[in-house]
Formats: structure tokens, C-alpha cells, sequence
């Protein structure tokens, strides 16, 4: 079997949330060895779900309701509520963990020795955090000359937001998502939660990751990457944003509609909260809609005789086309307007996606089994590349699951000082009681 492209490339990764583990996801399974550290004094709140003694919910702390990031039927009181998170395991595979406590000296020596075997420094949290533990890129570039360290804060390492504490909701409302999102009857409050960041800063992260091990090819050299969550996603409302640079023009809410042209829509369909999405960009579609829904007399009204006509009478064609799309099913809409050259597909519930025959025969699901999960499948790789062999290698990691791995065959710690490190609470598995969840104290 051919190797991996980042076969030999060891990352030490401090990351909370999605954004740091959504980009850790993407190198892993490209091969890099990626090494969480955890801490079994501290978890931050959302990363493993809840904290010790607490079962389906993570407490009425937040308010809300987390029972679906749980595996149900674990032990409440003897299980680890933390090693069965839906939100932490689906983006967990191909990576290692270990812990170790940075707050206290022994701790930092620790991870002062992991740095210096590494390859990549990558962290994920606000910057008082790294300057809290004194791991800045002037004290890691220190121990490791070769180190490439990229932080990716929410709003970067200057400026007046530096500071500011945000989730991908707030990064949201930041950058200007949440005012475009929605429907033009409807203020922003009815807006549901959306983290784009997330995935635009963990995307970006991967790339500029491997960017930087490029250049430190050709230069020898390590470098300190800053970067900032909030900026990866703007430039994906660039054209909101150019129109008012230009224009002077304020987008607001759209809904289903597109401002370039129409038709486009989403639409009821036959059955319990059924839909389908259909965009006709040209007339030449237009023609192939009107062919797939037996021609109606209404199809040849001037008001829909171009695409122009259509987008100014959009809202009395939406009423026609629902008319159409609710005597079917959401899939039958699809195969219909796909045969005629039109685009259209169902909204699909989340069973529906795992049961898409399109993702089993591209064999996207894979099953994989964890220790205290069981066998399931999980959502898998992306990609598929040829001559290399690809996928999901190891299950998503236990807490403290790889310490004997990090801290004897990387580090080369001997085993008397692993059970004195252990004693002191650096090496575990298991969160300590009374734990903080974020600033929140667990009893």
C-alpha cells in the first residue's frame, strides 16, 4: 500500500469546538499523525459533550437540549458520557489523544517536549488562552525552530475584537450572515443558528497548513500563521458585500430566492414536510419544467414567457409550481425535472441522507466500531484518491486513549515517571470530579 501524502507529519493540536477539529479531520485523513491534547481538568464546553454525573443533558446550564449529541444506553453513572458525544466523534477519526495538565509546570515540560517533535502547532482558541499558558509562537519557536504554529482565534491576534468572546453564531452575525439569511416577511430573530465559520476557517486552516509545510520545504524555516475565523468567511458574502462597496446598496433576506435570476425556489411536496428545491436558470429549462409537468396552459402566460417576465411575477409562479409539486413526492419532483435537464432535488431529513442511494454506492458511510459506542456508521471522506488507499483508519478517540503511545514511544518517557505523571494527574481518562465545563463548575 502506498503511503499517505502527510504520512510523517506530526501535529500537536489544542482545539475546542469544530473549526480546529473540522481542519484536523482533513489532514488526518490525508495521513498526518494528529496528537489532541486534552486535559482532564478542563473541557471546553460543546467539545466532548458533557462532563462527569451527567447523563442525557449537559446539565439546564445552557438551557438546552444536547441529548442528541449522546449515545443513548451508556451507564450514567459508571460510563464516559465525554467518549460517546455524537458532536465530538463524527469529526474525530484517524487522530490521537492524550492528556496533560498545561496549567502547571511539569504539564508545560510535557508539552514542551511534544513541540519539539512536531512538525505543527495548531490551536483554535481565544488568544488570552495562549498567553494565559505562555505558549506563544515566540516561546514554541524557541523550543522548535522548525515548528509552524497557526492560530485561529475568532477575530485574530489584533486589533480592537481581539478579545471578544464568539461561537460560530456569533461569528455569524459578525461578518453579516444572519441579516441575509431568512425571509424578507420575518426579522432575524426567527433565524436559525447557522456556523458557517466553522467550516470556512476549517477549510481554510487545512489549506494554509499545507501551505505552510510547503514553504518550510523550500526554506528550512518554521513560521507563526495568524488567523482569523471571522475573515475565512466574508469573502464567501462577497457579492453582498461588493453590491454595497459599489452600490450603496444593503441586502436583506431573500429566502429561496435568487437575485441573479429566477425560477428558484423550494417547494411542498406530497407527505409530512416534504420538499423540493428547483432553480430554471434559462429558457431552454424553462421549456424542459413545462415538458416534465404536462405543458399546462398556465406554462405559456406572457407573465412567464422569459426569464425576466418570471422573476418580476415570481411570487404567482411559485403559486403555480406548488400546485405541481404537491401532488408528487420530493423524490419523484426530482427524477421528473432531472430527465428534462432542470435542476431540482429533495430536501432531505437526516435519515433520508443516510439512506441516500447515492451515498451507498459511492460507499461514503463507513462502518466503523468504538470502543464505547459500538459499530455504527460514520459519514466518511470526501475524496477519493487514486493508487492510495483511503478512509477512516482509526475510530474517533477515547479520552486519554493514546497516553502510553505519546508519552513513551514519542517522548520516550520511562515508565517510572509515567506513573508518577499519572499519579499527579496529567495521564488519564477520566474527567476529574467537579470538573469546570467552560467557566462552568460540574457537581
Amino acid at each position: 500500500m502506498k503511503k499517505l501524502p502527510l504520512e510523517g507529519v506530526r501535529m500537536a493540536t489544542i482545539t475546542p469546538i469544530w473549526a480546529g477539529p473540522f481542519a484536523e479531520t482533513m489532514l488526518a485523513d490525508w495521513g498526518a499523525e494528529i496528537i489532541k491534547v486534552e486535559s482532564q481538568q478542563y473541557c471546553p464546553l460543546g467539545t466532548r459533550g458533557p462532563g462527569p454525573r451527567h447523563a442525557k443533558f449537559i446539565v439546564d446550564m445552557v438551557k438546552g437540549h444536547f441529548s442528541a449529541y449522546l449515545k443513548e444506553g451508556y451507564d450514567e453513572v459508571n460510563g464516559r458520557p465525554w467518549n460517546r458525544s455524537c458532536y465530538f466523534n463524527p469529526h474525530g477519526r484517524n487522530k490521537l489523544s492524550c492528556t496533560m495538565d498545561l496549567m502547571r509546570p511539569k504539564g508545560r515540560d510535557i508539552f514542551r517536549r511534544l513541540i519539539e517533535v512536531s512538525d505543527v502547532f495548531f490551536e483554535s482558541n481565544m488568544p488570552h488562552v495562549m498567553e494565559n499558558l505562555n505558549l506563544g509562537y515566540e516561546i514554541v519557536s524557541e523550543w522548535n525552530p522548525r515548528i509552524i504554529m497557526v492560530s485561529m482565534p475568532s477575530f485574530g491576534q489584533t486589533g480592537p475584537f481581539k478579545y471578544h468572546r464568539s461561537l460560530g453564531a456569533q461569528l455569524d452575525s459578525y461578518i453579516g450572515g444572519t441579516s441575509v439569511r431568512g425571509y424578507a416577511d420575518r426579522d432575524v430573530s426567527s433565524t436559525t443558528t447557522v456556523y458557517h465559520a466553522d467550516e470556512a476557517a476549517g477549510m481554510n486552516a487545512a489549506f494554509v497548513i499545507m501551505m505552510a509545510l510547503r514553504q518550510r520545504r523550500r526554506t528550512g524555516r518554521g513560521m507563526f500563521v495568524d488567523m482569523a475565523q471571522a475573515e475565512t468567511a466574508i469573502p464567501q458574502f462577497g457579492e453582498i458585500i461588493m453590491d454595497y462597496t459599489m452600490n450603496g446598496r444593503v441586502q436583506g433576506p431573500r429566502g429561496n430566492r435568487d437575485p441573479n435570476g429566477a425560477v428558484q425556489g423550494c417547494y411542498r411536496c406530497k407527505g409530512d414536510d416534504r420538499w423540493a428545491n428547483i432553480t430554471i436558470r434559462t429558457d431552454e429549462e424553462w421549456q424542459g419544467f413545462c415538458r416534465a409537468i404536462g405543458s399546462p396552459d398556465w406554462a405559456t402566460d406572457e407573465r412567464f414567457s422569459d426569464g425576466l417576465s418570471r422573476w418580476r411575477n415570481h411570487d404567482e409562479l411559485d403559486k403555480r409550481i406548488a400546485e405541481w409539486t404537491g401532488r408528487h413526492d420530493h423524490f419523484a419532483v426530482m427524477y421528473m425535472l432531472q430527465k428534462e435537464g432542470v435542476a431540482a432535488g429533495p430536501v432531505e431529513h437526516p435519515d433520508d441522507a443516510y439512506n441516500d442511494p447515492q451515498m451507498k454506492d459511492r460507499g461514503f458511510f463507513e462502518q466503523v466500531t468504538h470502543a464505547e459506542c459500538g459499530t455504527h456508521l460514520y459519514p466518511g471522506l470526501p475524496f477519493r484518491m487514486a493508487k492510495t488507499s483511503s478512509g477512516i483508519r482509526r475510530p474517533p478517540p477515547l479520552l486519554g486513549e493514546h497516553n502510553e503511545y505519546v508519552y513513551k514511544e514519542v517522548l520516550g518517557v520511562p515508565d517510572e515517571e509515567y506513573a508518577e505523571l499519572e499519579k499527579e494527574g496529567h495521564i488519564g481518562m477520566d474527567f476529574v470530579p467537579g470538573l469546570e465545563m467552560g467557566k462552568y463548575k460540574l457537581e
